[in-house]
């Protein structure tokens, strides 16, 4: 009878040893899921974009790192920009525009789980012409904040000095922010829309050519920007400048007729492309 006893009291132990090795294991499989989620900002997966039946986007697949600085090649008209504005679904306004796939950001649907209006706050925008609006260079950047609920004065005041230093433009602007915005230069005017787009406490900023039209000099100035700013923020850029893809992303994905025909470390990308359309395009023999 004790034998008896001993065996059941070693076979309970063994299905509570089983059971707990199974809770741990589940556990750790969360753990994993959660830590790789945590790793990427974007998660596409078979993303197909359509304007009424014409397909300009073709299963895109593609994972963008936090804290990483993503740039976008490949000629006009191949879908890099069509890709950039469905991150925050800025194709929503486009009539006859319909995706399909996923598109995870920070693990959550953002067609399902994520409201539009929420999702563009988190992933700003900066467009191509700067867009400074016809007010103080104060305003420009309370705007946001102000849109957001905050009326305080001394906050509003805060989140001003703040983003414009981290845009890199305190120093030229701190004596004429009740100056018109319209009065600066190409290149402030666009460190400020930067300002603007940081006041609204975003993760993600998108890039869409945002020194095309700018000099050498206000180019760089740009250029460093996004390099600081990625140690805080994840940032998607695209660019006609191979050049500057090389100089400043992470990553790079090479965008061809709708269709990512690459993405890899740039670095990799730009010394040993895996596809040779790659490597006609960063040559120069297309595009």
């Amino acid at each position: 009878m004790a034998e008896m006893t001993k065996t059941l009291t070693g076979f309970a132990a063994a299905e509570i040893e089983k059971k707990q090795g199974a809770v741990r294991a589940q556990e750790q499989a969360v753990a994993q899921e959660a830590a790789g989620t945590a790793e990427y900002t974007f998660d596409v997966t078979d993303m197909d974009l359509f304007y009424g039946d014409f397909q300009a986007l073709n299963s895109i697949s593609m994972k963008i790192k936090k804290h990483e600085i993503t740039a976008l090649i490949g000629p006009s008209g191949c879908g890099k920009s069509t890709f950039l504005k469905t991150l925050n679904r800025m194709n929503d306004w486009v009539e006859g525009c319909r995706v399909t796939g996923k598109i995870l950001f920070e693990g959550k649907d953002i067609f399902k789980e994520v409201d539009p209006l929420a999702l563009r706050y988190r992933v700003g925008m900066v467009f191509q012409q700067p867009t400074p609006f016809p007010k103080s260079i104060y305003e420009n950047i309370a705007y946001g904040p102000r849109i957001q609920g905050i009326k305080d004065k001394k906050k509003l005041d805060e989140i001003v000095e703040k983003s414009l230093r981290q845009a890199a433009c305190w120093d030229e602007m701190k004596d004429r922010l009740s100056k018109s915005a319209l009065g600066l230069s190409g290149g402030q005017q666009q460190r400020l829309c930067i300002a603007r787009t940081l006041a609204a406490d975003p993760s993600v900023i998108l890039m869409d050519e945002p020194t095309s039209a700018l000099d050498p000099i206000s180019t760089q100035k740009i250029e460093d920007l996004a390099l600081e700013l990625k140690e805080n923020y994840t940032i998607v850029i695209v660019t006609h400048s191979m050049q500057q893809a090389r100089r400043i992303s992470d990553k790079t994905g090479f965008f061809l007729l709708g269709e990512l025909i690459e993405f890899n470390n740039t670095l990799d990308m730009f010394t040993n492309p895996s596809n040779p359309k790659t490597e006609e395009y960063i040559t120069g023999r297309f595009g």
